[in-house]
């Protein structure tokens, strides 16, 4: 079967990848002239499998307001004219229950599981050279409340299979001792080992290589954007780019934000709205001053990622639309935030490599994987937020099966475009 793969992001790729090795001839296509341009391009670099809860959680509502009274604070809402985001708003706050937060965190865990599985075979593999490191990860959390809190969420986990441990303030420092400068601000933290981190454009630029290089049917095709689905007799004939159609059997879209415009003409309703995030990246200059333990500051929403020999640092949502500007008093809360953690990690004044990205997030945080009710032969891989890199590989596996008429490796619920 060929099958046209839209979006070469780390959701495409990790698609393109599953369906050529499945044995299906596959056409990747992307606008951007090179892989991994989009949200893809400067993650947080955590493979956090554990760590799936959705961002409408139960207490979220009530926190709202102090965030964005906090010019510091992880959110930031722009309201525009927009009834799609007014929508996305009131679903998302519809979401923000303690039944719903539990049943996705379910949900989401086994597809976290899964892909931690299949992105550990890649690795082993060599399939692609990204800087894989079974480095573990430590949620700080700032006093006893956040940290009892923290606990029932290790417990609600532990039962679904997380392996995490609670430590005190002075276990968080043994375990990753450059904290010990911001030791007095810590409480404790959830400890979960089985965590890995990673380059995700370096993953893409290798699973671009590889196909590439492989002798599966495969054609990578950048600069070229997707303008229209062709619909036909019920069927999905092609696409209409801007060097003519491309005609395929099947076509699985991985565009996360584009998605939602080019199929709103076939009727398909894409619920993404983005929630913008920044990065930094610099080169270590003291290896006993930068984190190798992945580290979340639960307080402010930052997360710090080993890279090899470079740290990544990143934060930050906010709610102002399709805005790819880079905001610079929201770069300089992260660097000042990041500099105070890690002083002495790598130059601060120097080159920081800043990136700003649209997360492509749904209202109750779980990715749309499968069939469209659009036409039998076209599908759906979209909507994953600031998980992508985490759920891409699952993400894959389930799609690949649902293409092929099987039963999917785990269950699915949640994840099917028609309940949209």
């Amino acid at each position: 079967m060929h099958v046209l793969v839209l979006g070469a992001g780390v959701i495409g790729l990790t698609t393109a990848y599953t369906l050529a090795r499945e044995g299906h001839e596959v056409t990747l296509l992307d606008a951007e002239p090179a892989v991994a341009r989009g949200a893809s391009a400067a993650n947080g670099g955590q493979l956090s499998y554990s760590y799936v809860a959705p961002f409408a959680g139960p207490g979220v509502p009530w926190k709202v307001p102090g965030w964005l009274m906090d010019p510091d604070g992880p959110l930031r809402f722009r309201p525009e004219l927009d009834p799609h985001q007014w929508g996305w708003i009131w679903q998302f706050l519809r979401a923000c229950n303690a039944a719903t937060a539990a049943e996705t965190t379910a949900r989401l865990l086994r597809l976290a599981y899964l892909s931690r599985d299949l992105t550990q075979e890649v690795a082993a593999r060599g399939v692609a050279e990204f800087g894989f490191a079974h480095a573990g990860k430590l949620v700080l959390q700032p006093d006893a409340a956040a940290m009892e809190g923290a606990k029932r969420q290790m417990a609600l986990q532990a039962k679904l299979g997380s392996e995490q441990v609670a430590l005190d303030r002075d276990a968080c420092v043994a375990l990753e001792p450059s904290l010990a400068r911001i030791a007095h601000r810590i409480a404790g933290g959830i400890h979960t080992p089985g965590e890995d981190a990673g380059d995700c454009a370096l993953f893409c630029e290798g699973l671009a290589a590889w196909l590439a290089r492989s002798n599966h049917k495969v054609a990578i095709r950048l600069g070229l954007r997707a303008r229209q689905i062709i619909r036909a007799e019920g069927r999905i004939r092609g696409v209409v780019t801007d060097a003519g159609v491309i005609e395929a059997d099947a076509v699985v879209v991985c565009l996360g934000l584009g998605a939602r415009e080019l199929l709103r003409p076939l009727g398909q309703k894409v619920p993404i709205y983005p929630l913008k995030g920044y990065s930094l990246t610099l080169p270590v200059a003291r290896d006993d001053a930068a984190p190798h333990v992945s580290v979340t500051d639960s307080a402010s929403k930052v997360v710090y990622a080993r890279l090899g020999s470079h740290l990544r640092v990143a934060g930050m949502a906010d709610l102002v639309g399709v805005d790819p500007r880079l905001h610079e008093k929201r770069l300089s809360t992260l660097i000042r935030q990041a500099r105070e953690a890690f002083p002495e990690a790598g130059d601060w004044d120097g080159p920081l490599r800043p990136w700003t990205g649209m997360r492509p997030y749904t209202p109750t945080g779980l990715p749309l994987i499968g069939r469209s009710p659009a036409a039998p032969n076209l599908y759906l891989n979209t909507g994953h937020g600031g998980l992508g890199w985490t759920l891409a590989m699952g993400s894959a596996a389930v799609l690949a099966a649902r293409l092929a008429g099987r039963a999917p490796p785990i269950p699915t619920d949640g994840f099917d475009p028609a309940a949209a």
